[in-house]
């Protein structure tokens, strides 16, 4: 009975919130709160939601302060070169804008964290895509892919947690994924290319005239917020002027919040940070905590200027840690409940005896929908023992076990567990029903080319 009301309760919520029907707050907090009751352990309630909350409070601080972290670095310009360098690339050309957003977001995610991805390439591409009235779910949708992959780096975290799991080392299992990793990268750049020709077939010829230089028209790309309308060489208007959201500056390249004198300070106390979390010095939370603390004081010493910025990124941190506060209502009812614990058995148990010898292909094809529906940790630490034990009564390593497992990583990252993906669909302004009815088939896609590149170089 439990498994069928977990799985009843995770279908009620990805349809009403793909119907639109509910928020996603609304749908986190009162589906997972109505199923309790028909579990019978309604008067539990409290001590489920209290429980999920406090295992994700650390998430919420990282996202929170994390948000404010990068955000003062967007303001003060640390990014704006590297950014700049794409949008030369990307000029105004539908397929170069959907192929550097891949780009992008693949180059970001080399420091592990998915939050840091999406805040970097939201506010980097958003403009561009705003002002061509591009698809915002194409650049949800393939950052989101892209980071998918990357996160399985060692210090991403799954990788992590499958060596913990099965007491494996993680570079065992990373290091001869690589080439099957590779080749998912390279399929989320067609895939980028693919859809860019659609947006450039659906919205035309945008590109901007040749005999513009890269510095016209990243001054077309970027002045948002100078009032000057983008135009052709012809002189005639091509991109039209979008409104300004407050606290948004873009790339603007005249905003007052740069800091141009401050550029190398900001860009060593970002290396600093990142080092210490891949380093693990302290905790990521007080990490981000210190780091924001820091670089407030330093880019912005009058106190006026700091609440202004703090001001100016209030949205994303409330709507972000709102939106993780609520996912802990569903994660504590969904394990407090022990529902997560059936719907698991139940996925192991259906495995036909016969498959015993193929366990490796059986738990990347189950990788996708169970990273998906359940955090990592209740994955790799609850699921993934089960399935090795499995395999290796049938010959199959746990190393196998351990990489297959990696594969569906593209699709858990657009997972409505993971808080990450709400800063992505916040900050692009998407409803993540929308994102979601895009991203599942392309990403889901992406999963088995792994899978099917794993199978082929037999590293699975």
């Amino acid at each position: 009975m439990l498994t069928i009301l977990g799985f009843a309760m995770i279908a009620t919520f990805l349809v009403l919130i793909m119907m639109k029907k509910m928020s996603p707050i609304a749908a986190l907090v009162l589906i997972p709160a109505l199923f309790c009751v028909f579990v019978g352990k309604g008067a539990k309630l409290g001590d489920y939601v209290i429980e999920g909350v406090g295992s994700l409070a650390p998430t919420a601080a990282m996202l929170m302060f994390a948000i404010v972290y990068f955000g003062v670095m967007i303001d003060v310009g640390l990014f704006d070169p590297i950014v700049r360098g794409i949008l030369r690339f990307c000029k105004a050309d539908p397929l170069r804008i959907v192929v550097g957003t891949a780009l992008l977001a693949a180059i970001v995610s080399l420091d592990g964290d998915g939050s840091t991805t999406f805040m970097i390439t939201v506010s980097a591409m958003y403009p561009l895509y705003k002002r061509l009235k591009m698809s915002l779910v194409v650049m949800t949708g393939v950052a989101a892919m892209a980071n998918g992959v990357m996160n399985t780096l060692p210090w991403g975290g799954p990788t992590a947690r499958a060596a913990t799991a099965l007491k494996l080392d993680a570079s065992d299992i990373f290091v001869p994924m690589i080439p099957a990793l590779a080749v998912g990268l390279l399929f989320v750049f067609v895939l980028a290319y693919v859809l860019g020709r659609r947006e450039r077939k659906r919205l035309g010829v945008l590109t901007l005239d040749e005999a513009l230089e890269p510095q016209e028209a990243e001054t077309v790309l970027v002045g948002a917020g100078t009032g000057a309308k983008a135009t052709t060489a012809g002189g005639s208007p091509s991109l039209p002027e979008e409104p300004q959201d407050e606290g948004f500056q873009g790339l603007d390249p005249h905003r007052a919040t740069l800091r141009p004198g401050l550029y190398w300070f900001n860009a060593l106390l970002t290396v600093t940070l990142l080092t210490a979390m891949i380093m693990e010095w302290l905790p990521i939370p007080v990490l981000f905590l210190l780091g924001a603390a820091a670089a407030l004081t330093v880019n912005f010493p009058h106190i006026p200027d700091q609440r202004a910025r703090l001001a100016a990124h209030a949205d994303n941190v409330l709507n972000v840690s709102g939106m993780v506060f609520a996912a802990a209502v569903f994660t504590g009812v969904l394990q407090g409940t022990g529902m997560v614990d059936h719907m698991a058995r139940w996925m192991v148990d259906v495995i036909p005896s016969g498959m015993g010898p193929h366990m490796a292909l059986v738990t990347g094809l189950l990788s996708l929908p169970l990273t998906y529906f359940m955090s990592n940790d209740g994955f790799y630490f609850g699921v993934l023992p089960v399935l090795a034990e499995a395999g290796a009564a049938h010959g199959v390593t746990p190393l196998e076990m351990a990489r297959a497992s990696l594969v569906g990583q593209p699709l858990h990252m657009s997972s409505p567990l993971v808080p990450a993906v709400y800063v992505l669909v916040g900050m692009a302004k998407v409803e993540f029903g929308d994102h979601t009815r895009f991203v599942v088939k392309w990403a889901a896609l992406t999963c088995l080319v792994i899978l099917g590149a794993g199978l082929l170089f037999g590293i699975v």
